[in-house]
């Protein structure tokens, strides 16, 4: 695993968005590594509306899909590095930038706080 995906690169990668198109880089990188925090975000965001996609079968295809490796991070390491982490408010993000931490890997993203305040950005996004 090179870097770890935030949860829109991943939507974006698996549903095939023309968004991708804008970091060509992103290949280079790949396997790319996947949070199971990102599972439970999709989830929330199907529960409220805002994605129609269906669980367990998103993550079983992500599971099978050979650009990805789910990575798993023991909770307690997972906590110890969110912990720390008061410039965000987002419990997804927060835990996002804890597993790149947790893992020393770049975390692939585009949210303006992440980008301002993690260490471990993937270097084509800093600019």
């Amino acid at each position: 695993m090179n870097l770890l995906l935030d949860t829109h690169f991943l939507l974006w990668t698996v549903l095939g968005s023309d968004r991708l198109l804008e970091f060509p880089w992103l290949d280079s990188y790949r396997p790319w590594g996947i949070s199971p925090v990102s599972f439970l975000e999709i989830q929330f965001l199907a529960e409220v509306g805002r994605l129609e996609i269906q669980q367990p079968s998103f993550s079983g295809a992500v599971a099978t899909d050979a650009r990805f490796v789910i990575d798993e991070v023991p909770l307690v390491s997972l906590v110890e590095k969110a912990l720390p982490l008061s410039w965000t408010r987002d419990p997804f993000d927060r835990l996002l930038a804890a597993h790149s931490d947790a893992r020393r890997v770049p975390l692939c993203s585009l949210d303006r706080r992440i980008k301002q305040r993690h260490r471990l950005l993937v270097e084509e996004l800093r600019g």
